[in-house]
């Protein structure tokens, strides 16, 4: 597909590397020269300097014969004015970035009148992850499959559990969980584990099944499987405000920080059901006060990174059962952060990027141009999840998966037969019409035939 994308912050980059990487024609527009020269010459794509919301620039981009317009700027009015001048001048598909929530009443209407095919909110994105994570607490991380069907779930071995220290055939004995450990992160390194590996406390473990067999499994092993009764949000923004308000129809109870006094009133018009507290969230003594040391959950949302991180470690010493979520913005401080060992780290550019491009695989696969349904890069993108619709010609079609000669470094994780959920064995066979989710370490597959060595 040809694709223009105007913006080139770090939703953008994103964007950028990953389409030009799957074989899209891709254009960059973005009015930091020093910004497009680094873009073109890291990827192959084309860049144009000036700004997105000019029907001359549109046009020197191929506006005329674009099939998507991507607007990821960090102003959402010149977002919508591109999407509105791509929709006149190419009649292409638009996507828009939009995060302030004056407009969310208003989606709709902008979206219809605009003729907007997707537009992204990175702040409700990020309470709506978190909001999930408080649901299966013992998650760090979760992603969805199947049409909603099956999940990949991330989690951390601690000494104390059931299954650290034990090989997968033991644990599998043991348990006889109908879920597959497909992934482990140790340290530095990430293996595709085979029945023989011996799971160590502290590794990352990446579990893919459908939703009720991982919590069955676990149930197992001694992790809560029910959410959280009581959350304290420290940030009342945007994200904190969406977040408090899904937490309060699921029943949780919920204290809301913010040093705000404006802010605070608002709140309490907004979420009646919720304690605001008008106080500042780095203030120690005033969340012991408030009963930090018995809250089920701590997510701290402020606009500061690194006093999330701060805040996140200092409820760690003080609750450590308590599960923890971090909103970070950038996206460099990965590799830091995960060394920390703070629960759950949520970036709104990252869960933004990755929505954006499953509405574009999946348009690209109704123009036929591959049969990816989804796919989600995992452990720094050493690892991905692909999940892929099987076509009548497929060369994986009724060969036990025992025969069948996958390359290195390639799992068949999960099969989806018509909203049946199967965990699959060495007996197991591919069908026509199934939807197939492969774990792979090696990156650019494009189609399930693509497997096979």
């Amino acid at each position: 597909m040809q694709i223009i994308i105007v913006g080139c912050g770090n939703v953008g980059v994103a964007l950028t590397e990953q389409l030009s990487g799957e074989g899209h024609d891709v254009t960059v527009i973005e009015e930091r020269r020093d910004v497009i020269q680094t873009l073109v010459n890291n990827f192959d794509v084309m860049g144009i300097v000036g700004n997105g919301a000019s029907y001359s620039v549109m046009k020197d981009a191929g506006i005329e014969y674009a099939d998507l317009m991507i607007a990821v700027t960090g102003n959402d009015e010149l977002n919508l004015l591109c999407c509105l001048i791509a929709r006149k001048a190419g009649h292409c598909n638009t996507i828009a970035r939009v995060k302030n929530p004056i407009y969310r009443k208003e989606i709709s209407f902008i979206k219809e009148e605009l003729g907007l095919s997707l537009i992204v909110n990175p702040e409700e994105l990020a309470a709506n992850e978190a909001a999930r994570l408080l649901k299966f607490p013992a998650a760090t991380k979760i992603e969805t499959f199947a049409r909603g069907r099956a999940e990949i779930v991330h989690m951390t071995v601690n000494e104390e559990s059931l299954i650290c220290n034990k090989s997968l055939k033991e644990i599998q004995s043991e348990i006889k969980s109908k879920v597959l450990i497909a992934v482990v992160a140790r340290a530095d390194e990430v293996f595709i584990p085979q029945g023989d590996f011996v799971l160590r406390a502290n590794d990352e473990l990446t579990i893919v099944g459908a939703s009720r067999n991982i919590a069955e499994f676990f149930k197992k092993i001694g992790l809560p499987t029910t959410r959280v009764h009581s959350a304290m949000i420290i940030g009342g923004g945007s994200t904190g405000y969406y977040l408090a308000q899904q937490l309060i129809t699921f029943g949780i109870d919920v204290k809301v920080f913010d040093k705000d006094l404006e802010r605070c009133k608002k709140l309490s018009e907004l979420l009646p059901s919720a304690l605001i507290i008008n106080a500042d969230g780095t203030d120690k003594d005033a969340l012991m006060e408030e009963g930090l040391c018995n809250t089920e959950s701590f997510i701290a949302t402020t606009s500061l990174d690194e006093e999330n991180i701060m805040l996140s470690m200092f409820v760690k010493s003080k609750n450590p059962k308590a599960k923890l979520i971090t909103k970070v913005h950038r996206v460099n401080y990965g590799e830091i952060i995960g060394s920390l060992q703070i629960g759950s780290i949520i970036y709104p550019k990252n869960i933004t990027a990755q929505r954006i491009l499953q509405y574009v695989r999946g348009m690209s696969n109704s123009m036929g141009n591959n049969s990816i349904e989804a796919l989600y890069k995992m452990n720094d993108g050493k690892v991905e999840a692909l999940e892929f619709l099987v076509t009548d010609n497929a060369k994986v079609i009724n060969i036990p998966l025992s025969e069948m000669n996958l390359k290195k470094g390639v799992l068949v994780s999960l099969i989806n037969r018509k909203g049946e959920i199967i965990s699959p064995t060495g007996q197991s066979v591919i069908q026509p019409g199934d939807t197939v989710v492969i774990i792979t370490s090696r990156c650019g597959l494009q189609n399930i035939n693509d497997i096979l060595a």
